[in-house]
């Protein structure tokens, strides 16, 4: 046996390394197994180039709880470690033997795939343990096992011992404070979270599974009878599909993959991209479309980041534009710097790369789908409208390229792209300023005599709804040439498209004065704007409107858009068609006949657009029954 100190710059290090080398102490149980499976990675790199003769036998790494002795140990049957290499990879910290050994070996099949990215992973140890050891043998013929011990001070001893199997257990006697991981359901939770992926096979405990009798023994119909026996409980997938080929899977694979990622989700995506890059960054990965619902939040923080299959984090905003985190499923890279600052990643180059290959990849891949079967995509739009939407809100280029494949759909369920509406629109729609005016409707049952009337004048009308739509109309009126957007609700007809030729008013502008006090005393004039316009005899004697520009900064507001402007003071203009044969009767009524007729007229008008409620309601109800003989 010998003794001696670790090789440290402080003998505080332990202190930090249980307080502050990671955040979440759970996070012990991924270094340690992922070790594990680097050992074991090795020797299969080891073996296959020749180097390593003997049998290789079975690779696996089991975990071993032992509640009653307050251990858990990680046990591998990897390349194992001579005295020597424990001085040089353990008792020297923060020298890591697996970039070392992707150095030595680079160019031979797998060893790119050794971890490789966590320097002081064994020590996280630490920060569960009070003592923890490590029992190895080395793959070198004629080695000697050795047992390396600390309790967590610089001081460690090393000790010969008697070990039959190649490869390493690391025992961990696991401290008060940290009991927790000394719950069975604790460890299953987290090698679930990390590890469900790892290339090698890991076990942890038993689990019960019915097979055949092995006597054959019948039930009384007859039937073989199926008995309860105990297997090895292996906790991953070690060639999930994102490690594949995309021309090995089938659509089935890639389905079954998907419930294996999320097994409480009960829908199935619209799609997936498969991701597979080796240059000038490596990048594998699987994403899927799901069926995104009005609520962004909810579909956040769906996409998971692995390193060569060994889990990371499932918040991966600083990896993909922000509208991406909205697809499901894994990006596996081990290009990407793990456990460092989220400004450090917005600026890494290869994160830079990555981020606009993911992107490049997903408008790909939808210009791709509505080019080679328009129907289908049409059929999908409403799950993907949203998406498309916050990605041309959010990212320039994703925004040019959504060009070519974003649709509007209008009232008659007909679906365009922003180009073919524009031309289908364009002679009847264009305004006196030679804009094309793109009217629209985000409630076709609210607003239906307006889409009505926009249809029997021959103008046609989109149907735009959704949280984002407000921000989106914006956007697409800065993106393109000679257009803009305005709710049917907004204004007269004749003011929305702004014809050149007008119609005469049957008013005077000495009448119209006169008859504008009447109106304004039936209604709220902090809330009203009373203006007369002359329309067709056709059109309602009333129509309430709201400004576009009023609305769109209230509805952008509501979203937290516009702030800056302060609260918008719900506003209408209440506009009076001088031309209507109800409006002009009134100049030959009393004073008491013109107040009760412009009352049933705005009471009418409000109701029209289910803005008369309460006590005025109650009122309207009760006036008109009293009328009814």
């Amino acid at each position: 046996m010998r003794t001696g100190q670790i090789n440290v710059q402080t003998e505080n290090i332990f202190p930090i390394i249980k307080k502050f080398l990671y955040s979440d102490h759970e996070i012990f149980l991924r270094e340690l197994v992922s070790n594990a499976v680097d050992a074991s990675q090795k020797m299969k790199v080891l073996t296959g180039n020749g180097e390593y003769k003997g049998e290789l036998g079975e690779l696996k790494v089991e975990v071993i709880l032992n509640k009653e002795e307050k251990t858990l140990t990680i046990r591998d049957r990897g390349i194992g470690m001579t005295g020597d290499e424990i001085d040089k990879y353990i008792n020297q910290i923060a020298f890591s033997g697996a970039e070392e050994f992707v150095q030595q070996y680079k160019g031979n099949d797998g060893a790119e795939q050794i971890i490789g990215h966590f320097g002081l992973g064994f020590y996280s140890a630490f920060m569960v343990a009070e003592k923890v050891q490590i029992r190895t043998l080395s793959r070198h013929e004629g080695s000697q096992a050795v047992q390396w011990e600390s309790n967590g001070s610089p001081e460690y001893t090393i000790t010969d011992i008697e070990k039959a199997d190649r490869g390493t257990d690391i025992i961990l006697y696991i401290a008060e404070d940290s009991i927790e991981f000394l719950e069975k359901a604790k460890i299953s939770e987290i090698l679930t979270k990390y590890c469900k992926f790892l290339p090698i096979p890991v076990f942890f405990g038993n689990k019960t599974e019915y097979v055949d009798s092995p006597e054959g023994e019948k039930d009384e119909n007859g039937k073989v009878k199926r008995v309860a026996i105990d297997v090895e409980n292996q906790i991953n997938n070690p060639e999930p599909a994102w490690t594949k080929a995309p021309i090995d899977l089938t659509d089935e694979d890639y389905s079954t993959f998907y419930r294996e990622l999320y097994p409480t989700t009960f829908e199935s995506p619209l799609f997936h991209i498969h991701l597979n890059v080796d240059y000038p960054f490596n990048l594998t990965g699987i994403l899927y479309f799901p069926r995104i619902k009005e609520n962004i939040e909810v579909q956040r923080n769906k996409i998971n980041l692995y390193s060569n299959q060994v889990f990371i984090t499932d918040s991966v905003a600083e990896i993909v534009p922000e509208f991406l985190t909205l697809l499901h499923g894994v990006i596996d890279s081990p290009d990407i710097p793990l456990n460092v600052s989220r400004s450090y990643l917005q600026s890494d180059g290869n994160v830079k790369k990555i981020s606009a290959h993911i992107t490049k990849k997903v408008a790909d891949k939808l210009a791709e789908m509505f080019k080679k079967d328009r129907k289908d995509f049409e059929d999908k739009w409403e799950d993907l409208q949203l998406f498309v939407q916050y990605g041309t809100l959010s990212e320039e280029k994703f925004a040019d390229k959504a060009k070519t494949f974003g649709l509007v759909k209008n009232s008659k369920g007909e679906y365009y792209t922003i180009e073919e509406y524009k031309e289908k629109v364009g002679v009847l729609q264009t305004n006196k300023d030679s804009k094309v005016i793109f009217l629209y409707t985000n409630d076709p049952e609210e607003q239906f005599t307006f889409v009505k009337k926009a249809n029997d004048r021959g103008y046609d009308v989109l149907h735009l709804d959704g949280p984002l739509a407000p921000h989106w109309i914006a956007k697409m009126e800065q993106s393109f040439e000679n257009i803009a957007f305005a709710r049917v609700d907004a204004d007269t007809l004749d003011k929305l498209i702004q014809k050149t030729d007008e119609i005469p008013s049957k008013l005077s502008k000495e009448e119209e004065e006169k008859l504008k006090p009447v109106f304004e005393g039936a209604i709220n004039k902090e809330k009203y704007h009373i203006q007369f316009e002359s329309m067709s005899e056709d059109d309602a004697p009333i129509i309430i409107t709201q400004p576009e520009f009023i609305r769109r900064m209230m509805e952008q507001q509501k979203m937290g858009g516009a702030g800056f402007f302060g609260a918008f003071p719900e506003n209408y203009n209440m506009v009076v068609n001088a031309n209507h044969p109800k409006i002009g009767s009134l100049l030959s009524k009393s004073d008491e006949e013109q107040g009760q007729t412009v009352k049933q007229l705005t009471d009418l008008a409000l109701l029209s657009q289910g803005m008369l409620k309460g006590e005025a309601l109650n009122e309207f109800i009760e006036r008109n029954i009293e009328q009814i003989a």
